[in-house]
């Protein structure tokens, strides 16, 4: 039996055999809309699922199909879908989980949308939320999950405060009330925390962050672990009939018939995209394969630069706190050394001590770090986030999330480490003149 590649290996060659691409060392982009379909015995296998293959790509294309394969086997899992965005990744997977209503249960340090999302899209479609206020308490989560529970959600490294929580402890106490753990692993991407192995039954990604790491795309990712037993009373949709689903001999099946295993990701292929659009495009998940062969290589540098910020940061009187694993007297050190060996990534949240203008001047002040919205590029970010990716929430969200008027988010790029601290000097030395 042949070994097992490492992590760095498998993302630049698993899920590809350039002998079915025509001997292209890198997957190509299928730019095409429609795929020929060759005869009708073959029309017919590829609408059962006896065949793989391209047949319209508003529900896929084989460049996608590449990086699903190649993704679920970095992340452990049974199976992938490739979607148009995080979001799109995040809102389809909670919409199926509460199909026909229920409630979440859910961590309250999100990412301001994905917040936003579960306060007020989610509900105008029977799903409500419950926020866990003590998030750090796995039995706060259990404490708020009863019958209707459709999923427990939270982020393994969240955005913007970089808090970590004890997953294993969680998905414990999900499990024992039969309830999915879907976990928004963005941050940390599989290289430095794989979900399924601390018991999360679902990962979602926004591709657009660390994964393609080059703030050229948008794109998602969902992935199931496989092996959770959906219970059929809470979840009927995995156990419909369905004729979309039949087989060559025209008998319907259901979800979990149709990919044993990954009922979630069958109906989100089989349905999801079908209906609502939102499969990654070819030349999209060409950019997201590209960017993810050197994810490694990039994180490690990232960590070790942001290891050097984050003691900068502390050194400075300018500086009233700073939110990173990291920093000293984290209460997630231990999750840390625990949980992230290789690290817990590049997102760094610090108090700035000056008023709103001098806010203004700082970062107007800075050559290297770009002021946007995105995270995980190879160059590095400043945001606000009281005022932008966190604006669209009220005030007291703000509060239950811990984003106080003064939070600086950075994201940490490939720069070098002196040229980022130089650049931060400055800009507050001009800030505080």
């Amino acid at each position: 039996m042949a070994a097992e590649n490492s992590f760095s290996t498998d993302a630049i060659r698993a899920g590809y055999n350039s002998e079915d691409h025509f001997h292209a060392v890198n997957p190509p982009i299928y730019q095409t809309a429609s795929f020929d379909l060759g005869d009708i015995d073959r029309t017919r296998r590829l609408w059962t699922g006896a065949e793989g293959g391209g047949i319209y790509s508003r529900v896929g294309n084989p460049t996608g199909a590449v990086l699903e394969e190649r993704f679920a086997k970095l992340e452990g899992g049974k199976a992938a879908v490739a979607l148009s965005s995080g979001m799109a990744a995040m809102t389809y997977t909670l919409l199926l989980l509460g199909q026909g209503g229920g409630n979440i249960v859910s961590g309250s340090s999100l990412y301001g949308a994905a917040m936003l999302a579960l306060i007020k899209f989610l509900p105008k479609y029977g799903i409500t939320t419950k926020f866990v206020e003590d998030r750090n308490n796995p039995a706060a989560y259990e404490a708020l999950i009863d019958e209707n529970t459709k999923a427990v959600y939270l982020e393994s490294v969240s955005n913007p405060n970089a808090e970590l929580y004890d997953i294993d402890a969680i998905a414990e106490v999900a499990h024992k009330h039969n309830v999915p753990v879907v976990v928004d692993n963005t941050v940390a991407t599989p290289y430095l925390y794989r979900p399924f192995e601390h018991g999360a039954d679902i990962t979602v990604y926004s591709a657009t962050k660390e994964i393609n790491g080059h703030g050229n795309t948008i794109a998602g990712l969902v992935v199931e672990k496989g092996g959770f037993d959906y219970d059929e009373k809470k979840f009927p949709q995995f156990y419909e009939k369905e004729w979309k689903m039949r087989d060559l001999k025209d008998v319907p099946r259901s979800a979990v018939e149709f990919l044993p295993g990954a009922p979630v990701i069958a109906s989100l292929k089989i349905f999801y995209t079908e209906f609502l659009g939102g499969a990654l495009g070819s030349f999209e998940s060409f950019l997201v394969l590209q960017g993810l062969s050197t994810l490694s290589v990039r994180l490690d540098k990232k960590n070790e630069t942001a290891k050097k910020i984050v003691e900068f940061l502390e050194s400075r009187e300018e500086v009233e706190f700073v939110r990173h694993p990291y920093a000293k007297g984290s209460p997630y050190k231990a999750l840390a050394d625990r949980d992230f060996p290789k690290g817990p990534g590049a997102l760094i949240s610090f108090g700035f001590k000056g008023n709103r203008e001098q806010e203004g001047i700082f970062i107007k002040s800075l050559k290297n770090f770009s002021y946007h919205v995105n995270i995980g590029d190879v160059r590095s970010l400043i945001t606000n986030p009281p005022e932008n990716t966190h604006t669209e929430l009220e005030p007291k969200y703000h509060k239950l999330a811990d984003i106080p008027k003064n939070l600086i988010r950075l994201s940490i790029g490939l720069e070098d480490a002196e040229d980022l601290i130089e650049d931060l000097k400055q800009a507050f030395e001009k800030a505080f003149a």
